[in-house]
């Protein structure tokens, strides 16, 4: 699509804006009804076409996207006439006789740009959002994930006019023509690398941006924690998705004492969960395309691999490999791995872990296994990321009623829930004056008698 075609398509969104169609409550449940009836119909065709992309199973794909994305449009449907109403906030006493009140009003046109490894997920959650708060919506999937996003521009065109929701599919061209437009909202998930340039064409138009990025999420396995269930969800969260998954547990760190015990845990719950064999496992996903595969290849050191390490060029399946004796200078450590490696790397106290991850970038999530009640608090108040769990992995982001976002290197904002809605909105702060009272202290000439009455009001 060319840059003049996108232009139209963004210039045709906010002549309807304008017309204040989005701005009524009834047409956004109507929106978010429609959406919802039309992913039900699609639920089959959504689950071929990310097997197709990712090799998922229909059970993974429904429990980590499509039956995400629906409970999000439930939730919104529910609690929209609350989220979108005026909210009466105390008046001073010096602003007598006046209503103050903050208003959610939507930013206008919105851009959502998603990645691949949760393609339907992190494309259409968004969506469902702005939607709630009032705007239109241009989506641009991603390339990576053809099928998905072919399929998601079909299932949008069923349900929208393009003056309120469209779809680019395409590559770098597109995303390029599409940052160059003035949009009231960009919204965007992917790499720090990506995220930045984003960022950097927003500014242009002083646009404001949420961004969700990634990083190196650490998973702490603290010396009282029960390994077994420990191990047994590390490997639910590290795996899911061949790891591609950006709240993934990057690498764990753990106690030294306790680490063969873990090691040895994660070796078994491995087998149990994925076989002996996990290339042949018929609901084990792989990497998105070849050149991911490379990359992920390339962190593997054969030295330090003490499960795993098989791969499949043709299929594009990497083995759940359990990395140990790795430190914070190896390659594997240098990178969001965003694949089925896990490193473990040992710590001596918990204060030098807590102090050696506050030295690095601020990562997305963090998890902690620990039974010490202590321990927990000195982690998650002393440590810097966006949101974690204590003794689970990546549910934390499964849930309406918590923002989920990082902060600073993993990114601003946050989305889910009321979360979300405040994300596309705009909250306007109004004050609604009376005429039948003015008070007159405000006016020249000042005099004795506006000085005490100022000071009276105002301390």
């Amino acid at each position: 699509m060319t840059e003049q075609e996108i232009k139209q398509i963004v210039d045709r969104q906010r002549t309807f804006f304008y017309t204040g169609a989005t701005l009524t409550i009834d047409f956004r449940i109507h929106a978010l009804k429609k959406l919802k009836a039309c992913i039900q119909h699609y639920e089959t065709e959504i689950n071929d076409a990310i097997k197709k992309d990712l090799g998922k199973s229909s059970f993974e794909s429904y429990m980590c996207e499509t039956g995400l994305v629906l409970s999000e449009i439930t939730y919104m449907i529910r609690h929209l006439p609350g989220f979108a109403r005026e909210k009466t906030v105390l008046t001073p006493l010096a602003q007598f006789h006046s209503r103050s009140f903050k208003k959610p009003s939507p930013y206008g046109v919105t851009l959502i740009m998603s990645p691949w490894n949760y393609p339907f997920l992190l494309t259409v959650e968004p969506l469902v959002d702005a939607i709630a708060a009032g705007n239109t919506a241009v989506i641009k999937p991603s390339a990576y994930s053809p099928c998905t996003s072919q399929l998601i521009q079909k299932i949008i065109k069923k349900c929208f006019h393009e003056e309120f929701v469209s779809v680019i599919t395409g590559g770098r061209a597109e995303n390029t023509c599409l940052l160059h437009q003035h949009f009231d909202y960009i919204f965007f998930t992917g790499s720090q690398a990506v995220g930045r340039e984003v960022m950097k064409q927003a500014s242009a138009h002083l646009t404001p941006i949420t961004l969700e990025l990634g990083g190196k999420s650490p998973c702490i396995v603290e010396k009282s924690a029960n390994l077994r269930l420990a191990a047994r969800r590390i490997v639910f969260g590290k795996f899911l998705n061949c790891g591609q998954t950006c709240v993934a547990p990057d690498y764990i760190y753990c106690d030294s004492a306790i680490k063969d015990r873990l090691v040895a845990e994660i070796k078994g719950q491995i087998q149990k969960q994925f076989g002996k064999q996990p290339l042949k496992n018929p609901n084990y996903g792989k990497i998105i395309n070849e050149k991911h595969f490379n990359r992920v290849c390339g962190l593997m050191d054969p030295d330090k691999i003490v499960w795993g390490g098989k791969a499949d060029e043709e299929t594009l399946q990497i083995e759940p490999t359990v990395m140990d004796g790795v430190t914070f200078g190896d390659a594997v450590m240098q990178e969001e791995i965003f694949g089925p490696l896990l490193p473990i790397l040992t710590y001596d106290s918990l204060d030098q872990a807590i102090h050696t991850i506050n030295s690095m970038a601020h990562p997305l999530a963090l998890y902690l296994f620990t039974s010490s009640r202590q321990a927990a608090r000195a982690v998650t108040s002393r440590c810097g990321f966006g949101g974690g769990c204590i003794n689970d992995t990546i549910i934390h982001l499964a849930t309406s009623e918590m923002g989920f976002g990082g902060f600073g290197e993993s990114g601003m904002g946050s989305y889910h829930g009321k979360d979300g809605f405040d994300t596309f909105s705009h909250i306007k702060s109004i004050v609604d004056k009376k005429t039948w009272l003015d008070m007159p202290m405000r006016y020249q000439p000042y005099g004795k008698i506006n000085d005490k009455l100022i000071h009276l009001f105002l301390k």
